[in-house]
């Protein structure tokens, strides 16, 4: 395929607690395609710094806008996984005018209950009271709910990677984003008020963001379709990327 207008972009937004890599067959398949593919480490993880400032995803938000603006994107394809997806809809709510389609991987729209922010809370705090062991904290508390059962019973180097991921996060950013994550806004309003094409991905063995979140979503959007990856839980990206990768560029093809 021919090299594309630089506004057939497409901003990849990762997950808690990794950084741009969790992408990279997705990413790769986007470049193949002919996608001018942008995949920024969110501030606080990979080798971005951490934003000054109270918890908040507006900021981050914030930031990935300055990013788009020194890559001279307007508007551009916009995909979250998780954490991703939170920004990702952050985006929707506030700067509606960069969001020409919309991709949501494993996320969800509703906000906190009140049990889960004050487990984010105890989260935070443990990373921070002991800050050395913040990668055996992860490894307790987070892991076993970002990979399904069918990757966890027969996909070791996938798990694995996943635990290299909790082995360089920072407590100070695992804090960060625990407290910023905790305060967000429910966003199916933003989701409903949005008229642009969307694809909503999950994995079938999610269990952080399971399918009644995912089907709100999809009553939400005007315009989307949604699809469960099967074998696949709460970083279907990482543990299925063939199939993750199909269905993405599938869609982009669709909204070309």
């Amino acid at each position: 395929m021919g090299k594309r207008n630089v506004a057939d972009s497409v901003l990849l937004l990762h997950a808690f607690p990794c950084d741009g890599t969790l992408w990279d067959p997705v990413a790769q398949a986007c470049r193949d395609a002919g996608w001018r593919t942008v995949v920024p480490d969110l501030p606080g993880f990979g080798t971005s710094p951490r934003l000054d400032g109270p918890p908040n995803l507006d900021a981050v938000a914030d930031e990935m806008v300055r990013i788009l603006q020194e890559q001279n994107t307007d508007s551009c394809v916009v995909a979250g996984v998780s954490l991703g997806g939170y920004v990702a809809m952050n985006l929707v709510r506030r700067y509606p005018e960069v969001v020409r389609s919309l991709i949501l991987c494993d996320t969800k729209a509703t906000a906190d209950s009140e049990q889960a922010q004050q487990n984010r809370e105890r989260l935070a705090v443990l990373c921070e009271q002991t800050p050395s062991d913040t990668a055996r904290i992860l490894e307790q508390a987070v892991l076993p709910g970002l990979l399904g059962d069918t990757t966890r019973a027969e996909r070791p180097s996938v798990v694995e990677r996943a635990r290299r991921y909790l082995q360089q996060a920072q407590a100070p950013s695992v804090a960060w984003y625990q407290r910023a994550m905790a305060c967000r806004p429910d966003s199916l309003a933003a989701l409903a008020a949005w008229s642009g094409p969307s694809l909503v991905l999950w994995g079938d063995e999610d269990t952080l963001s399971p399918a009644d979140e995912q089907l709100a979503m999809l009553e939400a959007l005007s315009d989307a379709r949604g699809v469960a990856l099967p074998s696949a839980g709460h970083l279907a990206i990482l543990e299925t990327p063939d199939a993750a990768a199909s269905e993405i560029i599938g869609f982009l093809d669709s909204v070309d």
